[in-house]
């Protein structure tokens, strides 16, 4: 297969800000190995002394699909299940520990794990095209390995209301409201422009300063290290069920 074919992540690093952009052509969808890429890329990230802020962003009109449906659907056993959700309990613990702030720019659709990117950037401007969901349970799953993400950014309540209903888009306007994004926009001009213009004025700060906010901000978190992939092994068991087969060969349809 060809980049375009696997997806791909690239960074632009100027000015003190890395910009950090994925692609899949199935909607942005992650594969494990693009999972793997994207921890790889932040963690050596924060530890680059160029860097003082992150822009995370994707190419296309959706954000992000979450997981690899063709992925999900080879997975045969508990042990792969479990690696394979673990690479998303990975780049959220990446970007919880990564002392840069990390700035989310949304530009279209977010579902399942998407929203959990989107829940681990510090702060996030979106386009009013952004709509969420979290179709997980309607696949006979459920967003366990991200929801300490997004519970943490909009709250218990506005969790469940996501997940019990699994084939509704939330729109923008509900995310910004329960404080997933920060603004929205009418144009994409002016959520770059409004991204840029943040993410300069964050990298003129004393990065310093920025990394004991940063750790101010995901205070609370430490135990992630151990419980998110204690819930990668629940979502690993539960892909291996007849349901969740069943389902996804029908939304593959």
């Amino acid at each position: 297969m060809t980049t375009s074919e696997l997806g791909d992540i690239t960074i632009d690093i100027q000015a003190k800000i890395a910009t950090i952009t994925f692609s899949h052509p199935a909607s942005n969808s992650f594969p494990s190995s693009l999972l793997q890429k994207l921890t790889s890329e932040l963690n050596g990230i924060s530890s680059n002394p160029e860097v003082n802020v992150v822009v995370l962003q994707s190419e296309g009109k959706t954000f992000c699909a979450g997981a690899s449906f063709d992925e999900l659907l080879s997975i045969t056993n508990l042990k792969d299940g479990k690696k394979f959700f673990s690479g998303f309990a990975d780049v959220i613990n990446a970007m919880r520990q990564c002392p840069k702030i990390i700035i989310g720019k949304v530009q279209g659709k977010a579902v399942g794990g998407g929203v959990g990117l989107i829940s681990a950037c510090d702060f996030a401007f979106a386009y009013q095209d952004a709509a969420v969901k979290l179709s997980e349970i309607a696949i006979g799953i459920g967003p366990f390995v991200i929801e300490p993400a997004v519970s943490r950014k909009i709250g218990k309540n506005a969790m469940a209301e996501m997940s019990l209903q699994p084939t509704i888009w939330q729109t923008a306007d509900w995310a910004v409201a329960k404080g997933l994004y920060a603004d929205l926009f009418d144009s994409m001009a002016e959520v770059n422009e409004a991204t840029q213009h943040l993410a300069e004025k964050l990298a003129s700060y004393n990065p310093e300063a920025l990394a004991e906010m940063k750790k101010v901000f995901w205070e609370g978190t430490e135990n992630w290290d151990k419980l998110l992939y204690e819930r990668a092994a629940i979502s690993g068991k539960l892909v291996l069920s007849d349901f969740t087969k069943e389902a996804l060969s029908q939304f593959k349809k």
